[in-house]
Order: structure tokens, then C-alpha cells, then sequence
């Protein structure tokens, strides 16, 4: 078995993206200091459809999936499923998918390199055809990420792993069966092994992820013919079928996102309306939020926001779900940064994830990082230039520009593209002053 090496390092692969090297750039212009005010309906979640997207190789029966997300993300996902072998079609919002057979086996660095999500293909690929080689993720580099949790499962389960030069080749003699346990809760790694297991393996998973997208992918495995026994708790108990079906399939909608809009209004003192979330999902912001004095009515998939004018300040630990989702950290960061008062944010699940501090400072937020905790005195923020080093980050400055006197242009459009579907438009229905532009300054070099 020969093995392609990495061309750059890892640090680099969040950089790799198609505006560079070209001679203009694209900026978001945000004109701040206006209240968020409407309703927003809330999208489906690409962290939930992505992984249903890796799990569709699995069975040779067609799938089709309902108001799929279109994001940079979901379209890289769908030229490495068509490189394996998966046929699609989009009809509106709604997703068809049919892999017959798979025709390759090889996840190469070309596309695997553009997003982390995209490495479980590895585990539904050694389910369907008995082996797969695929290269070290990629996506944003906003701290240690590694894979190791992974590895570890699909050995727990009796696959042969072999590692060189940044890839990783695995193969299996029987349907994988076992038990893991895992160092640590991995959204990444449980469903890596969920998947591995779907056809005619048996594992139980111990200390696995919790979250919602993790659950949302046990149902929509349910759906083809797996028995997954724990959904929503630590230890799940997953038995794959020898072979599987197809069917429609409805992903849950963005809790992310959700956390963005209300967050967004937090920070202008707006009042905001979601539709089509679940509110369940987001309990340890909404208590956050109210913590803070604004007022909250929840409805059983709708949720009215309310801010008050002098928030209370508050610390936040972003930890594994049900705790407040690191996703949201960058993005509550930046909220804080506009509340009087001293906050404290910390991240035990990334706990360097602070590539959204050194922006944040150019707007005139007052931070300061001591053993890993980022402590905040709120203050208003003004407009500044600032770019977007991943996608939370984007989303970090965009809450933070909404927010501030003047004017902002944020770099790095591409990330909050990744992230959030049709941003700008949905911002200027709530009223925002917010524009995508064209700038003629050439991209600096990183």
C-alpha cells in the first residue's frame, strides 16, 4: 500500500481556501449599532447533516434528506462523495443521494484537507467495502484536534490501522464488533464508530458524545436498519444489519445558528423571533441569557427573545452537551465583550480556541487570557477591519460589529460561508446594515 505525504502542515489547512492568491478580496460590511429586531427561521444543522451525508455510503439504496443546509461544507462533503461513488441531485432544498457501488476507496488530502467533518467517511467505508485510506482532516486549526480517539475505536472493534505520512489505511477480515471506551467524550469518534459497526457489527460505546447531531445520525441510521440502542446518553449500544435500506430523512435544525441570532440580538439589544429550532437543544444558552436579565418565552419549537438594556455580566465554561457548545464560545466572547462588567470564558473541550480575541481587541474589546480562562470587561465596541480565522470566529465578529459604533469590514467571508447559509440577506430582514462587497486590497499572506 503506497501512501501520499502531506504537502503542507496542519496549521496551514484553515488557510487554504479560493480567495486566496487572488487580487481582490471579499469583505462583509457591517454598519453597527442597530437593534436586531423580527423573526429569523432557523436552518438545518450542517454539524448534523454532514455526518448523515458520510453515512448515506452505507447502503446502496437511495436517500433522499429534506432542507439540507447548502454550505461551502455540505458541497465539499458531496464532491468526496461523488469521488467514492455516490450520485446526486438537488431538487429545491431537498437532497437525493444513491451510491450503487462504491468506486474508490481513497479519501485523498484534496478533499479531506478542506474540513474535519469529512474523516468518518473512513469508518462508512470500511463498513461497506472492507477497507479505506484517507488522509488527516483538515478545517479550521483553531487548536489540538487530533484523531487518536478514532484510531482507537476502530482497533477496539478488530480493524488493522496503519498510519504513514499523514494517512491512515484500514481494513477489516470481519464486520467489526467490541467495545470502546473512550478517553474522552468525541462527537467525531462515536460517530466514527457508529458507523463502522452499521453493517453486520455489534459495539457498545462507552463515555460517548451526547450531542444532538450525534443523536440525530443513531436516528437516521435507525432509519436504514440499525438497531442503536442510548441515544442522548453515554453509553450506546449499536447493532448494524447485514444489509441496509434507504428512506426520506428530516435533519434537525441549527442550534448554532439559533445560538448566533439570539446572541446577535443579545449584543444590539434587540428582540428577536426563532422559528423552526428546538429549543431543548440550547438550554445552557437560554439559561445564560436569562441569567443575564433578558426576558425569554419558549414555545415547544419557537423561541422569543427579549433584551434588556443593562445585561448582567457572567462566566461560562464551554464543555461537552448538555454544557454550552464550544461552537458558542467564540460567538457569547464576543457578546460579553459588550456587557459592563467583568466576565470570565473558558473552554474545556478546545481550550485554546481564542483565535477570535486578538480581532475582537481591534473593535475595542477589553481581554485578557490567563491560564486558558479570558477574562472580559464589557464596553462599547467600535467599527475596525478585522478578519475571520475560522468559522466561529466569523461568527464572533460579526455579533461584535453588529454591536459596535461605526463601521466594520470583516475578511475571511469564505469561513462565515462555511457556517451560515445566506447571512447577509437574513441579517437585513431583522434590519441590520449589512453588506457583501467587493474590495480591490489583495489578500495578505499568512
Amino acid at each position: 500500500m503506497r501512501f501520499l505525504r502531506l504537502m503542507l502542515p496542519l496549521s496551514k489547512v484553515c488557510m487554504m481556501h479560493p480567495e486566496q492568491g487572488k487580487g481582490g478580496r471579499r469583505v462583509l460590511r457591517v454598519e453597527g449599532g442597530v437593534p436586531l429586531s423580527g423573526e429569523v427561521r432557523v436552518y438545518p444543522a450542517k454539524n448534523a447533516a454532514l455526518p448523515i451525508l458520510a453515512a448515506s455510503l452505507l447502503t446502496p439504496e437511495p436517500i433522499t434528506l429534506l432542507e439540507v443546509p447548502k454550505l461551502r461544507d455540505v458541497e465539499v462533503m458531496l464532491e468526496l462523495l461523488a469521488h467514492l461513488g455516490t450520485r446526486y441531485a438537488w431538487e429545491g432544498r431537498a437532497l437525493h443521494l444513491h451510491t450503487p457501488e462504491i468506486k474508490s476507496t481513497h479519501a485523498p488530502f484534496e478533499l479531506v484537507g478542506q474540513m474535519r467533518a469529512s474523516f468518518i467517511v473512513w469508518g462508512a467505508l470500511l463498513a461497506r467495502v472492507g477497507e479505506a485510506r484517507i488522509s488527516l482532516p483538515g478545517g479550521c486549526a483553531f487548536g489540538a484536534r487530533p484523531v487518536d480517539q478514532h484510531v482507537k475505536a476502530l482497533k477496539a472493534l478488530g480493524a488493522e490501522v496503519v498510519e504513514e505520512g499523514g494517512e491512515f489505511y484500514a481494513r477489516r477480515t470481519r464486520p467489526l464488533s467490541g467495545r470502546v471506551v473512550f478517553d474522552l467524550p468525541t462527537v467525531g469518534g462515536t460517530e466514527q464508530a457508529m458507523l463502522a459497526v452499521a453493517l453486520g457489527g455489534e459495539a457498545t460505546l462507552v463515555q460517548a458524545a451526547m450531542e444532538p447531531e450525534v443523536e440525530d445520525l443513531g436516528r437516521f441510521l435507525e432509519m436504514l436498519g440499525v438497531e442503536v440502542r442510548g441515544l442522548g446518553g453515554a453509553v450506546l449500544h449499536v447493532r448494524g444489519a447485514k444489509r441496509l435500506g434507504g428512506g426520506t430523512y428530516r435533519v434537525i435544525p441549527d442550534r448554532i445558528e439559533a445560538g448566533t441570532y439570539l446572541l446577535a440580538a443579545a449584543a444590539t439589544r434587540g428582540s428577536l423571533t426563532l422559528t423552526e429550532v428546538r429549543p431543548d437543544h440550547l438550554d445552557a444558552l437560554l439559561d445564560k441569557l436569562q441569567s443575564s436579565g433578558h426576558r425569554l418565552e419558549v414555545g415547544a419549537d419557537w423561541v422569543r427573545f427579549t433584551a434588556t438594556p443593562d445585561p448582567i455580566p457572567f462566566q461560562v465554561e464551554a464543555r461537552e452537551y448538555p454544557g454550552f457548545p464550544t461552537d458558542l464560545q467564540p460567538i457569547v466572547t464576543a457578546y460579553l465583550a459588550t456587557v459592563s462588567g467583568q466576565s470570565a470564558v473558558s473552554d474545556r473541550v478546545y481550550p485554546d480556541r481564542f483565535t477570535h480575541v486578538g480581532e475582537l481587541a481591534r473593535m475595542g474589546a477589553e481581554l485578557y487570557l490567563k491560564d486558558r480562562t479570558l477574562l472580559i470587561h464589557g464596553r462599547r465596541l467600535h467599527g475596525a477591519q478585522v478578519k475571520a480565522l475560522d468559522i466561529r470566529a466569523g461568527g464572533a465578529l460579526v455579533v461584535a460589529a453588529l454591536s459596535a459604533e461605526g463601521v466594520s469590514e470583516i475578511e475571511g467571508v469564505y469561513f462565515l460561508e462555511r457556517g451560515y447559509e445566506h447571512l447577509p440577506e437574513r441579517l437585513q430582514a431583522l434590519g441590520a446594515r449589512v453588506f457583501l462587497q467587493e474590495s480591490p486590497l489583495a489578500v495578505a499572506a499568512d
